[in-house]
């Protein structure tokens, strides 16, 4: 009789071990997703606000038809020149799918800023056509960055 409660005992301990050792390990893989998530969406916030940054200072210097060329060249590359690091950070931490809408708003961006660096102003076409090429681009990442969130529209996470 001793033997059978001591038996179930072990059993009993062994269940509850189990339970605690599954519960602690789906606990740990639940704020492992999360701290994921909040990094991506992190990145992905101050990537979009860099890639704003550049282009913004992009449409500065196309707005300013006295601005002698080689400052037009210097202050397209400097404001430029933070993406990169951002850009290479996306490629190691985003899934595939947002590597790819990324790579392309960048290189958008880019050759945007390189005819700003030619010295096209924002009332000629070919500004015009380069900067509904990156609009559409970034567009595309945007909704590839809150479809890897899990984010609607609206920003509520579905």
């Amino acid at each position: 009789m001793e033997w059978i409660a001591l038996a179930s005992t072990v059993v009993g301990a062994m269940i509850a071990t189990g339970s605690a050792v599954l519960l602690d390990r789906r606990r740990w893989q639940r704020e492992r997703s999360d701290r994921e998530v909040q990094i991506r969406r992190s990145l992905y916030g101050d990537y979009l606000a860099c890639l704003s940054e550049a282009r913004h200072a992009c449409g500065n210097v196309a707005r300013d038809p006295e601005m002698d060329l080689a400052a037009r060249r210097r202050t397209a590359r400097e404001a430029f020149g933070p993406c990169i690091g951002l850009r290479y950070q996306m490629t190691i931490i985003a899934p595939a799918r947002v590597v790819e809408a990324s790579e392309n708003a960048f290189r958008r961006l880019r050759d945007l800023r390189d005819r700003v660096m030619d010295g096209i102003l924002v009332t000629e076409q070919r500004y015009l056509e380069e900067r509904r090429r990156y609009d559409e681009a970034l567009a595309a990442l945007r909704a590839g960055m809150r479809k890897d969130l899990s984010v609607d529209g609206s920003g509520v996470e579905t």
